[in-house]
């Protein structure tokens, strides 16, 4: 008899109430998963959505700095090129101060002109290399980012606004402002 008992085995329900819950709403627990599953789905696209938010601020992050190491690198040399393009307004002024040439002039004038013409044309030539660009405003309209007017001077012959004379020209590095022009800016005749 004591084997009889043994194998029987009796189920006792855990809490009363317990199993009359789980057993008279089945729907609650698919309910409650449910409602689990969609918290997940939620937190899920949050996450998604601060990832994407930090994946393209580290980006821009990454493009700025990108520019700026660039832009380092292109305009690092910015006081040197303007030291630079000193030197070659130098050679333009020495090569003004020489008399125009002429037939029969001495021979030793002559060869000076054409090393100074020679030397000059070789340094503009290795700044455009390098990104220097140099611009004659003479007769363009008057630009104040790009001129700095020393006077102005009525005229019938050029537009009110416009450049006349051109003391120095405009320098460039990279496209980016180097030197301004030193001009005179023509303006209305006081008879017109």
């Amino acid at each position: 008899m004591s084997n009889d008992t043994e194998s029987t085995q009796v189920e006792t329900p855990a809490e009363p109430g317990q199993a009359e819950q789980h057993a008279s709403h089945p729907e609650d627990t698919a309910g409650g998963q449910q409602s689990h599953i969609q918290d997940l789905e939620r937190s899920v696209e949050e996450f998604r959505e601060k990832w994407m938010r930090a994946e393209a601020e580290n980006q821009n992050l990454l493009a700025r700095a990108k520019r700026d190491v660039e832009d380092a690198r292109q305009y690092a040399v910015q006081k040197f090129a303007r030291d630079v393009v000193e030197a070659a307004e130098n050679l333009r002024r020495a090569l003004a101060s020489l008399p125009p040439a002429q037939e029969g002039e001495d021979n030793v004038l002559t060869k000076m002109r054409e090393g100074i013409e020679s030397t000059e044309r070789s340094f503009i030539s290795i700044l455009e290399r390098h990104g220097i660009q140099c611009d004659d405003p003479a007769g363009k309209a008057f630009d104040a980012n790009l001129h700095q007017a020393m006077a102005e001077q009525p005229s019938t012959e050029h537009t009110p606004g416009t450049v006349m004379q051109a003391w120095t020209p405009t320098w460039t590095l990279h496209g980016r402002l180097l030197k301004p022009a030193m001009v005179v800016v023509a303006k209305a005749s006081e008879g017109a």
